[in-house]
């Protein structure tokens, strides 16, 4: 509503508040930093544009997400940038992550585990991915994810559990 009166701090609330979720959503879905930096200012210049036509039948958290996951759907079906793991356990500086309260072994595992969900992530369909994703790394609610999809909360429940199901067999395989 602030920003329909011109107020142009409201969208850098907006910014702040969602920025991350946004383009940790574009990582998970894209496998590419550098293709998620780029989806991520094209979601929020959508959002700029559109912040105004908000009617509020929705969260706004949902309505973001909404407008996220279908920019990513368009661009990423015309174009399939070159998957890259997303969790190489390195940070942008090139150090790595450090924890103190995990050994060196742990750690090695871990970045191994997610090495290969990330790549088992990239493998499953499109409509499986967004659902697991949306659910098991970004905490949706099964309703929230409906909306955000335009789906019924049934059909969220069935693409996360067949997009687990596959992501289980994918990292199965791989053992």
């Amino acid at each position: 509503e602030r920003h329909r009166c011109g107020d142009l701090q409201a969208f850098d609330e907006v910014y702040a508040r969602f920025a991350e979720m946004v383009y940790n959503l574009a990582v998970r879905l894209s496998g590419n930093r550098e293709e998620a930096a780029d989806l991520t200012q094209e979601i929020f210049l959508r959002i700029y544009r559109h912040l105004g036509s908000f009617a509020g039948r929705s969260t706004l958290k949902t309505w973001v997400f909404r407008i996220a996951v279908n920019h990513c759907r368009d661009r990423l079906s015309r174009h399939v940038p070159a998957m890259q793991s997303i969790d190489d356990g390195v940070e942008e500086e090139g150090m790595p992550i450090a924890d103190p309260g995990r050994g060196p072994e742990d750690l090695a595992v871990a970045a191994d585990e997610g090495r290969r969900v990330t790549t088992g992530l990239a493998r499953l369909p499109q409509v499986f991915r967004e659902a697991v994703v949306l659910r098991d790394l970004e905490g949706l609610s099964y309703e929230e994810i409906a909306e955000v999809l335009g789906v019924r909360v049934g059909t969220v429940r069935s693409r996360i559990a067949r997009g687990r199901e596959q992501l289980r067999l994918l990292l199965e395989r791989e053992l």
